[in-house]
Order: structure tokens, then sequence, then C-alpha cells
């Protein structure tokens, strides 16, 4: 089968889109990738890429074409926008000098939802049966991750997204609470398939590393991996760890990663005096995420009260259950239900700093075995849910249904 993947984001770019690729190709897909020129998160185009250079390079087999777009910069807002908006308008019209044909086009939609018009271009030339993958519910996410209130231009992102999402046969969903939103928005339900993220194979069990552990302090370690945002409701996370010190002086959270927010956050915590309590530890590749996790006593994973974080399943969940640690969690919905229905941890309601401090206390006075059997239980449901090869099999069925 012959592949083309729509995608605004590719490697070096750090997104799931990636290993699915690779996955397809080593099972024997030809797989070929439309996407930009790399520069998220940082703003600017990575190193060695410009508008003049690199429209076509190879990655691990794969052709990948590279169309121009504005780089989205640091400012956010209209700067965004551009970004979004010229990547439509430059992969559409790299489309028409793809000499090749294909089977499918798959067509990767995180955000923004404007990828999928790409889509729908790409399957009139090749006469190709498109499928958008939804990780983000547009126009609600700009309303709960991009703080956008204005009335008429949600309006007109709702009209656009409905246009989109009638073009496709199939619609990949990342959550199953996403089927409701969908049918709300007038998609068939018969349209909709329940598609998650997995977690790549190099999220796995492994022994803690004498020089990683030397890195933590001593006590307790409650570890936080991933974007450092507004999304995140780092809010929660410091009001609770100014109760739990109240109570337990040997409890400290480790964050790894990087994002808009983690300046706010660390002057924050210096102005409540929680230096101590915190410890940042910058970013890591991900090929590196299990050898952290290891060291962890547990992993901490919180997002902002919105409806759209309800019916989510954020991705470093599933890396979490992955790495067979036990989960602390400050969610709501569908991310909430997998914590306890794995039993692989406490969740608390997003946004409610007093029963995050109770759940980290309460799990602080549990037993070496209890916080073990905990860590299985959440491979054990990863393996179930999440796995890899599992996903990439029943990826091939949905296109050849």
């Amino acid at each position: 089968m012959k592949i083309l993947v729509v995608s605004q984001y590719f490697y070096p770019e750090n997104f799931r889109i990636n290993d699915l690729c690779y996955g397809l190709n080593d099972l024997g897909h030809e797989v070929e990738v439309l996407t930009g020129k790399p520069n998220y998160p940082k703003g600017s185009f990575y190193k060695g890429y410009s508008w003049y250079t690199k429209q076509t390079e190879i990655i691990n087999g794969i052709k990948v074409y590279r169309s121009n777009l504005i780089p989205r910069g640091n400012s956010g807002g209209f700067r965004l926008f551009l970004n979004y908006i010229s990547f439509v308008f430059f992969a559409s019209i790299k489309l028409f000098f793809i000499k090749q044909k294909f089977d499918k086009i798959f067509v990767y939609a995180p955000s923004p939802i404007t990828v999928g018009f790409i889509g729908i271009i790409a399957s009139v030339i090749f006469r190709a049966k498109p499928f958008l993958w939804v990780h983000d519910l547009w126009p609600e996410s700009l309303k709960d991750a991009g703080g956008i209130t204005n009335k008429i231009a949600l309006g007109l992102v709702n009209l656009m997204t409905k246009l989109i999402y009638h073009f496709y046969d199939i619609i990949l969903v990342q959550s199953p609470r996403f089927r409701e939103y969908l049918t709300e928005q007038g998609v068939s339900k018969n349209k909709i398939l329940y598609y998650p993220y997995y977690a790549e194979s190099f999220y796995k069990v492994v022994k803690p590393k004498l020089k990683v552990k030397s890195i933590f302090p001593n006590g307790l370690n409650i570890l936080f991996a991933g974007n450092i945002g507004v999304a995140q409701s780092f809010d929660t996370i410091i009001s609770a760890a100014n109760i739990v010190r109240k109570k337990k002086n040997n409890i400290n959270f480790i964050i790894i990663g990087e994002g808009r927010d983690k300046q706010r956050v660390i002057e924050k915590i210096s102005r409540m005096s929680l230096e101590k309590n915190f410890k940042f530890l910058g970013s890591f590749p991900p090929e590196k995420m299990s050898d952290y996790f290891a060291c962890a006593d547990a992993l901490l994973v919180s997002l902002k009260k919105s409806k759209i974080f309800r019916l989510t399943i954020p991705g470093k969940l599933q890396s979490y259950l992955a790495s067979g640690k036990p989960i602390i969690g400050s969610v709501d919905g569908v991310c909430s239900d997998i914590i306890l229905k794995s039993k692989s941890g406490y969740a608390s309601p997003s946004e409610n700093s007093k029963m995050l401090s109770t759940s980290i206390i309460k799990f602080s006075y549990l037993t070496k075995k209890e916080k073990l059997k905990m860590g299985e239980n959440a491979r054990k449901y990863f393996e179930k849910e999440f796995e890899r090869n599992k996903l990439l099999l029943k990826l091939i069925d949905i296109f050849k249904a």
C-alpha cells in the first residue's frame, strides 16, 4: 500500500506521527510525507532548513516533501495564524509537483485542523481515499487553550471545521469521548473511529541508572514531563506542593520540559519560597525519558478545567503507562477514568490543589509493594490498550476496510 501522510510537523520536530510513519514503512508499506519546514517549538527554522533549502529529503527510508511556511515565532496570535495558513497555501501548491500515485491519504491533525484542507485537495489530485486523524477539537481548543473569545472568529472557525469534516468519509479520533463532540458538530457516527495514540517502543520498564538517579534529590520524587503551558495548570501543582510541604518535608517535584509558561512558573515558585521542593531538569530526547521515569516514585499529569480536556487523552498518559510507574493525576474526564480503571494511581479533579495534595500524601504512605503493584497495573493496561504494534496493525485494517 502506498500512503501519503500529510502533517504540518515531522522529524526533527518531535511528534508521534514520526514513529507511526516509520512503523508503517517497517511493515512493508511505502510511506511518503508532505510536511513543513521544521520550526516547532522554537518558532524559527531548525539549523539546515530555510525557505531555499531541503525541498525533499529521505528520513529513515521515507521520502519527505518539505513545504515552505512562515515560522510560528514566539508571540502567538497573528503570527501563529500566518504559520497555519501559510502551510495550507504552500503545501497545497506542492501537491501539484508530486508526481506519484497513492492508495491512501492520511492526514495528521493535532492542531491546526486547517491541515485537513490539504488532505481534501490531495485526495482529488491523486484520486485516493483520505483519512483524517483528529487530536484536537476546534474551535473548542481555541477557546480553552488559545484564549480566543471573539464569537465571530470562533463561529467562522466552527463553519470551517464542519466543512473539513464533511469531505472525509473516515475520521479517526484519539479519544472515545471525541465522538460525542463530533456528532454534536453534525458528523455522522458511522464516519468516526476511535484510534488512540500509542507510546513508542522506547517507552518501557527499565531499571534506574545510577547516573540519572544521582540527579534526583533524596525523598519521594513526583515527576512531571512535558509542555509547561497554561493548559497544564501549573498553579494547581504549585499550590498542592505548598500544602504538601506543611505536612511532609521530603516530597519533591521534578519537572522535565519547556514551555511558554515556564518562566512565570519559576517566578511563582520563588515567591512562595518553594525552590527546595522543585527541581527543573530541562528537556531530554524522548528516547531517554524512560531512564528518568524509572528514577521517579510517581509520574504527574495535570490539565486545566475545561470541556476539551475532559474529552482528551493527553499524549503523556500512554508514555507514563508504558513506563510502568504509578500515576498521580489532577485531571477530569477520560484521563481520570483511565487512571482509575487501570488501577495505576490516584486521580483528583482538575484545578483542585487540595485534593491533589491529598493524593500525593496518600501515595507517600503506601508500601513499596503497593507502589510496585500500581506500576505493574499501568504497564498491563498499556499493553492491552495502547501497544504500538497492535495499533499499527489496527490502522492497516482501517485502511483496507
